[in-house]
């Protein structure tokens, strides 16, 4: 059996010196305010990852775990003797996870180069983050580590925008993105034939926060990280105006952010 070492990580952009409208500076972004975003960012629906992870499944990796929300929802379904490991390049984010997690295994690495054996899991799972692979290598490497009969499991959580209050935080969030895209949901391409065909499940719930933490979550999205200091400032004072203004927010010490959380597997042959 064979791994791949993946190369060093490139360091994280300096704040105030990235480009918002570039892929890659806007993935490594995430090494800023780690605990924040451990503190704000959504898990996932328990239904969603029963849905996601094979019966029987015990040895499974998070990859690009970041600081677990993922991982420790697979750790709490698969209970005692499951075996699941977390790979993101960011080590900021996966002290975060130790933290949290501290009898998960950790490893830098990349969707690209997952520094795991040949046909080692029973499944891998990508929270949030497919949009930020090169998807031709990253099927390559996970067809490698999977076993076969091992799943895909890819999830994202979308705010549900039909709702008016929620709809307007998105506004403000995304206000000039080129890259909008890239922070929204996305299905999965074709994944070759080295997988069965995707399948596709929706689930939704939603996250209770203090109201003030919207502001912080706003804070941890990589178009407001990747902003010039004085335009992610201005964002963030159109956030507390949201909440001080919407009639669903006004006066409101706890908020319901909902959820539409997209599910897709696929099975490797």
């Amino acid at each position: 059996m064979t791994s791949r070492t993946p190369p060093p990580p490139a360091p994280a952009p300096r704040p105030g010196e990235q480009d918002p409208h570039d892929h890659a500076e806007r993935a490594a972004s995430f090494d800023r305010d780690a605990d924040v975003y451990a503190q704000v960012r959504p898990t996932y629906p328990r239904e969603a990852l029963e849905w996601l992870l094979p019966d029987g499944a015990r040895q499974v990796l998070d990859l690009a775990a970041g600081t677990g929300k993922l991982t420790a929802g697979a750790v709490g379904l698969l209970g005692d003797g499951a075996d699941v490991v977390a790979v993101d390049p960011s080590a900021a984010m996966l002290a975060e996870l130790s933290a949290r997690l501290p009898g998960v295994a950790t490893h830098r690495g990349t969707a690209e180069h997952i520094p795991l054996p040949d046909a080692s899991v029973d499944a891998v799972l990508v929270g949030q983050a497919w949009h930020w692979f090169d998807a031709e290598a990253a099927v390559t490497e996970i067809a490698r580590v999977l076993r076969p009969g091992g799943t895909l499991g890819v999830v994202w959580n979308d705010r549900d925008t039909d709702v008016d209050w929620v709809a307007r935080f998105g506004e403000i969030l995304h206000r000039g993105d080129h890259l909008e895209p890239v922070e929204g949901h996305q299905p999965l391409m074709e994944l070759g034939d080295r997988f069965t065909a995707v399948e596709a499940g929706t689930f939704r719930w939603a996250d209770r926060l203090p109201t003030g933490a919207l502001r912080t979550l706003a804070g941890t999205r990589s178009y407001l990280l990747t902003l010039p200091d004085d335009e992610r400032a201005a964002r963030l004072a159109e956030v507390d105006a949201l909440v001080r203004t919407h009639p669903d927010l006004a006066g409101r010490a706890e908020l319901d952010l909902p959820y539409v959380t997209s599910a897709y597997r696929a099975h490797r042959r």
